[in-house]
């Protein structure tokens, strides 16, 4: 346990008293141990003759499960075989996957549950979840209670499933995504499985393929539009909000037409949060704030001019769409909060370009998004006077070689945008002794915008690089010596389930920009770039903690968030008591209870109670 889980003391897993026994005990997922259960418990829940003679520690049943995964020979068998492990002991599965967690999180969500998702009519087997169809709209709240009476819901995931993992609109199969992303919520954030929902709200699909499928399980119809959409959404929302004022809703894969304003909506009135958006703009800044500690170290030392802050830096966000959008806003937002400026002098710090190219005042294109346009580069800077094309089009390499940004971000999905001549042009610009940050966040990792490897030996090896998905470390020869670049992946589960659980046990009324904030600052502090070596010379050890390391980061993480959610307010009453000292002393209190609250794959000790738990 120590080794997987550091912050659950063994101490805190208390015994639980059950009324189950027999074949309903061995059929609930939630509280069957399988070959787990002690001769002790078999007794008391009537499950001798049940079961083999043997018992198997937990480490055993993983073994076996182990085993039996490695038979699958594809992924989406992989898939198939670890969810029907979760439809029979939740505490196997989860354990399963903590103890290979950087090989099994891409068979349980993307890439692989992608291919799930859109298999998932032929595939079907069992309901996951919670479905709200349109056509049932009038009874939204009675089939919401049938499914949520009695249970303590803290965490409630949804989708709309137009937009999920790069492969569009998969109407029903949604479900799918809520799930998988409710599993890494409990994995790696320690969220307790049975206090989450996933849920999917099927207003119909305009993929072609389900609607002529006959054995589509959705709803059949053209997706729903305008005011009847933002009715029946707005119907869910306040249900949520009416029996769990204090959950956390999470929006996900909804379309670019949705998501942000859905996000806007109701940010003020609940604890809601968009992965899509939030997630990837908090991952994001705390990858730059560990490479600007990283440069401004080295600049120190070379007693060039130091650029230690945001606000100090000068950010190319090539591809405009939301995971753009969504990291110019975050990052934009940290700039204001952390170093005092203006939102309109924090906009001047960014350039933005889509398919177009860079979004400048007189360039046409039509419908931008009202936050896309608060980017707009004003005409003055005579962008169109050196325009190619007639459109007034101008390319990444022509901003690059104007603007000499400190930071390139690509979100773009197009592979090879960043040229050498483009990052050579880059490197130019850069004051002597700085280091070019580059981050080409593009999954999966045929679509990056360059590859570690050329940006690299591009730059000779100055560049600090994060990537959207997995890349293999960089060796290269310098001044005789090898050195090894290890490629930080800027995952947004490095962040995400920690922001969850700080929002969580803190209560908060709303996910405020300061405690994401916060929570990108803690994960910038956990850095290998940052705290293994005081040296100033750029070592090459990732900006951002391994994956392998997620579930006690997102609690330190964690503990951050709902430290902030105390401090400026946003915490329920319970924490924040009637005075200064109630709430110093919630401070204090916060990280011993998060340890005793969060969820571990471990058995506890059964106790036979008529009067005890049942199920979910």
């Amino acid at each position: 346990m120590a080794a997987l889980h550091p912050h659950k003391p063994a101490h805190a897993l208390a015994p639980l008293r059950l009324a189950l026994r027999g074949h309903a005990l061995l059929t609930s997922p939630r509280f069957n141990k399988g070959m787990g259960f002690p001769k002790s418990e078999r007794k008391a829940f009537g499950l001798e003759g049940r079961l083999p003679y043997r018992h198997n520690s937990l480490d055993e049943q993983c073994d076996r499960a182990y085993g039996q995964l490695q038979t699958r020979d594809t992924p989406m068998r992989k898939n198939t075989f670890l969810q029907s492990l979760k439809d029979q002991n939740w505490t196997l599965y989860y354990a399963l996957l903590s103890r290979h967690l950087k090989e099994l999180t891409p068979i349980i969500y993307t890439p692989t549950e992608a291919e799930a998702i859109a298999s998932y009519s032929h595939i079907f087997r069992r309901s996951e979840g919670l479905y709200l169809t349109f056509p049932d709209e009038d009874l939204m709240e009675e089939l919401f209670l049938e499914q949520t009476r009695g249970r303590d819901l803290e965490l409630i995931v949804v989708t709309d499933a137009e937009a999920i993992l790069g492969i569009g609109d998969q109407g029903v199969g949604g479900i799918g995504i809520s799930t998988a992303k409710s599993v890494i919520y409990t994995l790696i954030g320690g969220i307790d499985p049975s206090k989450s929902l996933s849920v999917t709200l099927d207003v119909g699909t305009n993929n072609q393929d389900l609607l002529t499928d006959s054995l589509y399980v959705g709803w059949p119809e053209k997706r729903v539009r305008g005011e009847p959409y933002d009715r029946f959404v707005d119907k869910f929302v306040q249900l949520v909000r009416k029996y769990y004022p204090h959950s956390l809703l999470h929006f996900e894969d909804f379309g670019v037409t949705n998501a942000r304003r859905i996000l806007d909506r109701y940010h003020d009135t609940h604890a809601v949060f968009n992965d899509d958006i939030q997630g990837t703009g908090a991952v994001t800044l705390a990858c730059v704030m560990s490479a600007i500690r990283v440069s401004s170290r080295a600049r120190a030392s070379a007693s060039s001019p130091e650029k230690k802050t945001l606000a100090d830096q000068r950010y190319i966000v090539f591809g405009a769409g939301s995971a753009g959008m969504g990291i110019a806003v975050q990052l934009r937002d940290a700039i204001m909060s952390a170093d005092g400026l203006s939102r309109a002098d924090a906009n001047r710090k960014f350039w933005l370009i889509d398919r177009d190219g860079l979004l400048h005042e007189n360039l046409e294109v039509n419908g931008l998004t009202e936050r896309a346009k608060e980017f707009i580069r004003p005409a003055e800077e005579g962008w169109g006077d050196q325009a190619a094309g007639d459109k007034g089009q101008v390319s990444l390499l022509q901003v690059v070689e104007k603007v000499r940004p400190t930071v390139l971000i690509g979100c773009s999905t197009k592979p090879g945008a960043f040229t050498k001549e483009v990052v050579e042009a880059m490197v130019r610009g850069l004051d002597e002794g700085g280091h070019p940050i580059i981050l080409p966040l593009s999954n999966p990792s045929r679509l990056a915008e360059a590859t570690p490897e050329d940006l690299i030996h591009w730059t000779d090896g100055r560049a600090l690089i994060a990537t959207g998905s997995p890349f293999k470390n960089v060796k290269v020869e310098v001044d005789g010596k090898t050195k090894e670049f290890v490629i930080a992946e800027c995952n947004n589960a490095l962040i995400y389930p920690g922001l969850g659980f700080g929002s969580i046990i803190s209560q908060s009324r709303c996910v405020t920009d300061t405690m994401i904030i916060a929570g990108a600052k803690r994960l910038a502090a956990l850095s290998p770039a940052i705290s293994s070596s005081e040296d100033p010379e750029y070592n090459g050890a990732a900006l951002l903690p391994d994956f392998g390391d997620a579930p006690q980061v997102n609690f330190e993480i964690a503990v951050t968030v709902g430290e902030q959610a105390i401090k400026e307010g946003s915490a329920s009453e319970a924490w924040l008591g009637a005075n200064d000292e109630q709430r110093e002393r919630a401070l204090n209190d916060l990280r011993e209870k998060a340890e005793r609250k969060v969820w571990v794959p471990l058995y506890p000790e059964y106790i036979f109670d008529k009067e005890g738990l049942t199920e979910l």
